[in-house]
């Protein structure tokens, strides 16, 4: 090699260090529009179990951004459940984005973790073909000593589905709320104050997203 192309080879790196840097950088997420439509799929926590209907806290998460969100929370509902009950909820309906809050009834009634792992993240995948827009509630692991100190932390899997399957991971909330027995109408599910409690902590995240 002679001198010359040595040079041209050397100056090259850089710039091509720069385009390939550009290349896996992200698209800055865009914020929704005002009046999006959202759909909530949960369990009871989404539902509002333990507070009266407009106190749920997708109820209160409309009132803070003004988007148009379908509470399809269900008592008592399972991964699997909400698995089943998905391709009806976007077949009927056209959503920008979609929030999911499943697993805590998995975890209660000790079904597999890793069929609860797979069952989210199926829930992802098809989320995310409807929307780029998918976010995952974390639900704590249920653990008694943990709840009666204030210190209940989210099971982990919910991480690990989250960044594979490319949706926003919305942490701590669940826990933090469900951690202060004031903000609690039994062991596993808030009341008023702590549904408006979800909510607010949601706003915040999304917002620091750039949801919102």
């Amino acid at each position: 090699m002679n001198r010359r192309h040595l040079l041209q080879l050397i100056c090259s790196v850089p710039a091509a260090a720069a385009l390939a840097a550009c290349g896996k950088r992200k698209a800055s997420t865009a914020a929704l529009k005002s009046d999006a439509r959202v759909l909530a799929l949960g369990d009871s926590l989404t539902f509002g179990y333990g507070a009266p209907p407009d106190a749920s806290w997708p109820a209160k998460l409309a009132e803070l951004t003004g988007w148009q969100i379908e509470n399809a929370g269900v008592n008592g509902d399972t991964s699997a459940g909400a698995l089943e009950r998905l391709p009806s909820l976007l077949g009927a309906g056209s959503y920008d984005a979609i929030l999911i809050g499943i697993g805590g009834n998995d975890m209660l009634r000790g079904v597999s973790p890793a069929a609860t792992r797979d069952n989210v993240a199926a829930l992802v995948s098809q989320a995310r073909e409807h929307t780029p827009y998918v976010a995952l509630l974390a639900t704590p692991a249920p653990d008694a000593m943990r709840a009666v100190v204030g210190s209940l932390s989210d099971a982990p899997f919910y991480e690990e589905v989250a960044k594979s399957g490319q949706a926003l991971l919305v942490a701590n909330v669940y826990s933090s709320v469900l951690s202060d027995a004031s903000l609690r109408s039994d062991r596993i599910h808030a009341n008023a104050q702590g549904y408006a409690q979800v909510a607010q902590q949601l706003a915040d995240q999304f917002k620091a997203a750039g949801w919102r």
